[in-house]
């Protein structure tokens, strides 16, 4: 059975935090390892899921994208990073120094600003100098094997190689903003993912975009089982009416 169902930006991010929390992997390591949140919009979402309870989302965030004629608001991090060891919230532990305690199983939690979910890549811009977040962790969780996590809605989507686009802008000179753009790869999770986690539906980006606040919005194409649909509607209800982020 098929139905098409759409999501907006923040929906998304709801569902995926929801979709996040019920995966194995990370309910493994909340309960007998360590799980990691880094700054981000949809981490802010995430964190939410995890705690249990409500944050200011906006100071869960550090660099951010906005229109560029726009009335911007305070986006300053100024929330600790949430680090969960076995189950318990580690207060004063940055999400960089829990990285150098994790090991295999552990999970770090990264978003994006651009993904190709076809070609299983991920891009980050990067402004701060010694390579901000990404570049403090990387190395070590590849080493160590720690799960990567890379949580990015479908409007990240980018319909080029990133890896290919990195390396024009770390050629080409620049005139006015212009940041780095790092390719990574990790676990890309959208919200087509959490659906399938979570109900056992296919869910196939088939449309995007929208307007009256569906600005960014993706529709999905979800088959299967009626039980299944079932299911997925009832999650999916939960999550919209979602309110816009800020």
């Amino acid at each position: 059975m098929l139905t098409m169902v759409t999501l907006t930006v923040a929906e998304s991010k709801r569902l995926i935090a929801k979709g996040v929390k019920s995966l194995g992997y990370v309910e493994r390591a909340l309960e007998e390892g360590i799980v990691a949140l880094a700054k981000g919009s949809t981490n802010a979402y995430i964190a939410e899921e995890l705690l249990g309870r409500k944050i200011d989302k906006k100071h869960y965030m550090l660099g951010n994208t906005m229109p560029a004629k726009s009335k911007p608001f305070s986006v300053d991090g100024s929330l600790p990073d949430v680090v969960i060891r076995h189950g318990e919230v580690v207060n004063g532990l940055s999400a960089v120094e829990a990285a150098k305690q994790m090991g295999y199983g552990d999970v770090f939690i990264k978003g994006a600003n651009a993904i190709n979910p076809a070609l299983n890549q991920a891009g980050i811009l990067v402004g701060h100098p010694d390579g901000g977040t990404l570049g403090a962790t990387l190395g070590i969780l590849t080493s160590r094997r720690v799960h990567l996590l890379v949580a990015a809605g479908l409007e990240k989507t980018v319909p080029v190689d990133i890896e290919s686009v990195a390396q024009r802008v770390k050629k080409e000179p620049s005139r006015g903003e212009a940041y780095g753009l790092w390719p990574f790869t990790g676990h890309i999770f959208t919200e087509a993912d959490a659906l399938a986690e979570i109900t056992g539906v296919q869910a196939i980006p088939v449309a995007a975009g929208g307007i009256g606040g569906a600005e960014g919005c993706v529709r999905l194409l979800l088959s299967g089982a009626e039980e299944q649909l079932d299911d997925a509607m009832a999650l999916l209800d939960s999550v919209w009416g979602e309110p816009a982020f800020g």
